[in-house]
C-alpha cells in the first residue's frame, strides 16, 4: 500500500490528512475516514490502513486542523480518566467550531483531493466516522447525496438533538446507504436521539441499518482508550465491510 501524510487544501487553511492507496492501477473507490475526537494518531492510521487492505483508497484528515497539525493535544495517558479530561478540555473549542458549514465546506475539498490522486476513482465515495466523526460524516452524506453513497457511524455522537441545526434533520437529502452502531451506555448519543434518528430515516424511505451494541461504551472502537472493546471493534469491521460491499463494491468484489 501507497502510505503517507499529505496536505489538503480547503477555503480555511490546509488539513493534513493521512492517505492511504492500495497497490496496483486501481481506480479504487474513495473512503472518507473522519476521525474521533482524538484525531489523527497510530490507531487511526492502522484503521484507515485496514480499509484499504479491501481496495479501498482512504483519506482520513484531521478534522480539527484549524486549531494545528496533528497530533493538537499531547494524547499520553489517553486511557486515564483524569488525562482524558486534560484532553478535552484542550480540543473541546476546536470540536465545538467544526460547524455544519465547517464540515460542509471541508468535504467538498477533501472529496476533491481524494478524486484527484492517482489510481483513485473519481467517485461516488463512502465516508466512515467514529464518534464526532459519525457525527459529522452524517452532515457530509446529506450535504453530498451525489457523491457520497454509504456512511458508516460508530459511536456517533448527537445525531438526532432538538437543536435546529440537528444533523438528523436533513436525513431526507441522501441517496444512498448508512449504518449506525450506538453504544448502549453512551450519554452522547441516548436511546430517544435513537429513536427520533431511526424515525426519521424511516419517514425519509432512506436504507439503513441502525444498532445497538450490547456492553459497549462510548468510542468502543478505538484500541487507545479505556472505552475499547474487543468483541464490539470486530462487530463493527462485519458491519462496515458488509455495506461498502454492497454500496461500494470494489472492482475484485
Amino acid at each position: 500500500m501507497r502510505k503517507t501524510m499529505v496536505d489538503v487544501p480547503t477555503e480555511d487553511g490546509i488539513a493534513d490528512a493521512y492517505l492511504v492507496v492500495p497497490e496496483g492501477d486501481g481506480p479504487f473507490p474513495g473512503v472518507l475516514f473522519y476521525m474521533d475526537a482524538f484525531g489523527l494518531r497510530p490507531r487511526i492510521y492502522e484503521m484507515a490502513e485496514r480499509i484499504a487492505e479491501r481496495g479501498y483508497a482512504v483519506l482520513a484528515p484531521n478534522l480539527l486542523y484549524r486549531g494545528g497539525r496533528a497530533p493538537i493535544a499531547d494524547l499520553k495517558g489517553l486511557a486515564d480518566p483524569e488525562e482524558r479530561g486534560r484532553i478535552f478540555g484542550r480540543i473541546m473549542p476546536l470540536i465545538q467550531a467544526l460547524d455544519t458549514a465547517a464540515i460542509t465546506r471541508d468535504t467538498r475539498a477533501y472529496l476533491d483531493f481524494l478524486a484527484a490522486q492517482d489510481g483513485v476513482s473519481a467517485g461516488p465515495d463512502a465516508v466512515v466516522g467514529y464518534c464526532m466523526g459519525g457525527t459529522n460524516g452524517l452532515k457530509a452524506i446529506t450535504a453530498y447525496p451525489e457523491r457520497i453513497v454509504a456512511l458508516g457511524s460508530f459511536h456517533g455522537a448527537r445525531l438526532a438533538t432538538e437543536e435546529p441545526d440537528s444533523p438528523h434533520l436533513r436525513i431526507g437529502e441522501i441517496k444512498g446507504e448508512v449504518y449506525f452502531a450506538h453504544a448502549d451506555q453512551d450519554p452522547s448519543m441516548p436511546q430517544e436521539q435513537i429513536d427520533r434518528l431511526e424515525a426519521a430515516l424511516d419517514a425519509a424511505d432512506v436504507p439503513f441499518r441502525s444498532e445497538i451494541y450490547p456492553g459497549a461504551a462510548h468510542g468502543f472502537t478505538m484500541a487507545d482508550t479505556a472505552a475499547f472493546s474487543a468483541e464490539a471493534e470486530k462487530r463493527h469491521w462485519e458491519k462496515l465491510f458488509e455495506l461498502l460491499d454492497h454500496a461500494l463494491p470494489t472492482p475484485a468484489r
